[in-house]
């Protein structure tokens, strides 16, 4: 049961420092435009690509916390990014500042 609350918490925080990395007012003045760093800044402004390396950041600090705890091999920090990614996606594709975003409707 551990192993299954710590993939639940790991993707929970990705999804979270994703949301306020790519979507935070706070960070408005000092995210860099999607055009600049040479394309880079796309980046900063994609759910998918943030949440890779918001999966490898919390991966790479996971020692220093309770919430979930994985080894330390570069398999594991490959397979944390993309499931950071593939959360974060999915559930930015799913809600938005007014809840669950529906589609009534045809088109």
């Amino acid at each position: 049961m551990r192993h299954e609350l710590d993939l639940i918490y790991f993707s929970l925080a990705s999804y979270g420092m994703t949301q306020i990395l790519v979507f935070g007012s706070i960070f408005n003045k000092i995210r860099p435009s999607k055009e600049s760093l040479n394309g880079f800044g796309k980046l900063f402004h994609c759910p998918m690509c943030m949440g890779f390396w918001v999966g490898v950041f919390l991966w790479s600090i996971n020692k220093y916390t309770e919430l979930f705890t994985f080894d330390y091999s570069a398999s594991t920090a490959l397979c944390m990014g993309c499931i950071g990614s593939g959360v974060s996606y999915m559930l930015s594709m799913l809600v938005n500042d007014f809840g669950l975003k529906v589609k009534l409707g045809g088109d």
